[in-house]
């Protein structure tokens, strides 16, 4: 990747890592494990991967995410804020009455929020739809999903990923966020779905793997994404938990605790040293 390209998509990062910091602490409740973990991910779908304006939100052909892990929002809305569907400032709203970045992602009042989720194993049935919806209507948008490792153990997943090989939704792409934490703890002790690869291949999908921390890595994967024909493509975007804040990395305890005064300077500190 050239190094320009590389340093924007850091910066943008940085950027959404710190945003989901200032909305968490500013509401004294969220979820910040799981958005620091996809912050690099949503830094190359929105300022490289999809085509999208922010100044026309709900344009037909624009490319749709679906953040169906929805606990997730703080990343969601801090990647949104940093490509100008709306200020920044509004990020440390989060969770207040009246604001319109509520807990979960809400379609009808979050500007380029694409469909409201929360209820785990939900949203990728929407991204299902929108992408049929896009094969019935001719038109050429792609449809992304991100979907929690802890959420892939939700029955629905499944049939909502043999649906889309039944239909051939090759403009339906699937991102596993694998990063081995869910709210009771380690993936595998609870009700383990790894290893995914041949669960998804007999499922009808085509896999990709991606280190969801390296841009070069997050690049090929979506590039070969792009490639398949005939059927959905799953990537399975191995991650850390609380990324880039080095005293939630790999903790489970941040899966839905919002940092003090004294922990989210330290965390603020540490990202800004990233960019």
């Amino acid at each position: 990747m050239e190094a320009d390209k590389l340093a924007l998509l850091k910066h943008q990062a940085a950027r959404i890592r710190l945003g989901i910091l200032d909305g968490v602490h500013g509401a004294g409740s969220g979820h910040p494990g799981g958005s620091l973990s996809i912050a690099d991910i949503l830094s190359y779908l929105y300022f490289e991967e999809m085509r999208i304006d922010p100044a026309n939100p709900t344009w037909e052909d624009r490319d749709r995410l679906v953040l169906s892990k929805g606990h997730a929002a703080p990343a969601l809305y801090a990647a949104l804020a940093a490509r100008g569907y709306f200020p920044t400032e509004k990020l440390t709203t989060l969770r207040q009455v009246d604001s319109f970045l509520q807990g979960h992602p809400d379609m009808k009042h979050t500007p380029g929020v694409d469909m409201s989720t929360g209820s785990l194993g939900q949203g990728i049935s929407a991204a299902c739809g929108m992408a049929l919806a896009a094969k019935v209507d001719g038109r050429d948008y792609r449809v992304y999903a991100i979907v929690g490792d802890g959420e892939s153990e939700e029955g629905q997943v499944w049939e909502a990923l043999m649906f889309a090989a039944r239909y051939d939704l090759d403009n339906l792409c699937v991102v596993i966020d694998w990063n081995g934490l869910q709210i009771d703890g380690p993936v595998s002790e609870i009700v383990n779905p790894a290893p995914y690869d041949g669960k998804l291949a007999g499922f009808g999908c085509h896999v990709v793997h991606m280190d969801a921390h390296d841009f070069d890595s997050i690049a090929r994967a979506f590039d070969e994404a792009k490639t398949v024909k005939g059927k959905p493509t799953v990537i399975i975007a191995t991650s850390v938990k609380g990324k880039g804040v080095s005293y939630m990395e790999n903790q489970v305890k941040w899966h839905g605790s919002a940092p003090n005064d004294q922990q989210y300077a330290q965390a603020v500190e540490e990202i800004k040293a990233q960019m």
